[in-house]
């Protein structure tokens, strides 16, 4: 494999407390991404997956360790720094609803990023987006509110490439959608990936979703990387019991398998129900 693009390194994330005390939310973190390859982080809410994105991106602290891109340190620098290193990392967030400027046209949303970089030719480039990810032409003289979840998200994803960037953060970028249009955004996503060969950092709580579009997934709990491997192996036989926890919390559609699932589901609550018996009769 390539060399990292992305590296992180015993990343420990903390945040004030009360009475001058710290809370330690990410616990020496470590994990590398490569070009072209989405490396997904799952885990439940409050397992710190969004935490390592934000401080990634320079919006949370890096309290230790640290965060490189392309060899060069980019955790604790200065805004300038930051400022270089934002056109090659860019994000894509949860909700399209409240991500998009709903006073700004498609067209203003897409051409602020190229504009700040100061690229020429904005409305060449958004023509490009537009068709890259699958929106009509005349997308760009409408506003936000006009489109669908899964339309306003492709318009996300558009803003996020705008600038060509080799690594993209997806910050639970399906969770808001409904189950069909979820498959579609993440079609839209591999689909882009094999044109341009970004990188994706893919933040998800479901293993399922994930497992459809990772190379490898990591399982974050409480600031803890639990379990790191390749994607068909971890969210299919999990060695870890958290990991296998999301697993079985995966939402299934077939029938077969949710029978399935709910019978591996009282075999596992029968075994805890006998060792708790075993253990209270020694």
């Amino acid at each position: 494999m390539n060399e990292p693009i992305l590296e992180v390194r015993d990343l420990v994330v903390r945040f004030p407390g009360k009475r001058r005390s710290t809370t330690e939310v990410i616990h020496g973190v470590s994990f590398d991404l490569h070009a072209g390859e989405t490396l997904s982080l799952v885990g439940e809410s409050g397992s710190g997956k969004t935490t390592i994105g934000r401080a990634i991106l320079g919006l949370a602290p890096v309290s230790e360790g640290s965060v490189s891109f392309r060899g060069r340190t980019i955790s604790n620098v200065s805004r300038a720094e930051r400022r270089r290193a934002a056109s090659d990392i860019q994000v894509v967030f949860q909700d399209p609803y409240t991500s998009l400027n709903p006073s700004m046209t498609v067209e203003s949303i897409l051409v602020e990023p190229l504009a700040a970089a100061g690229v020429s030719g904005g409305r060449t480039r958004v023509r490009e987006l537009l068709d890259a990810v699958g929106l009509p032409a005349d997308a760009g003289r409408r506003y936000p509110r006009e489109f669908s979840g899964g339309q306003r998200q492709r318009i996300a994803i558009a803003r996020a490439l705008a600038l060509d960037p080799a690594v993209i953060i997806c910050d639970e970028p399906t969770s808001a959608l409904d189950v069909t249009t979820q498959a579609t955004v993440l079609g839209l996503f591999k689909e882009l990936q094999e044109r341009t060969g970004v990188a994706y950092l893919f933040i998800s709580h479901d293993l399922g979703v994930v497992n459809s579009i990772s190379d490898r997934i990591a399982v974050l709990y409480q600031g803890d990387i639990v379990e790191l491997g390749e994607a068909h192996q971890v969210a299919t036989a999990p060695r870890h019991e958290y990991t296998h926890r999301l697993q079985m919390a995966a939402p299934i559609a077939h029938p077969r398998k949710q029978r399935e699932r709910r019978a591996e589901r009282q075999r596992m609550l029968q075994q805890a129900a006998d060792a708790a018996g075993e253990r209270s009769a020694s």
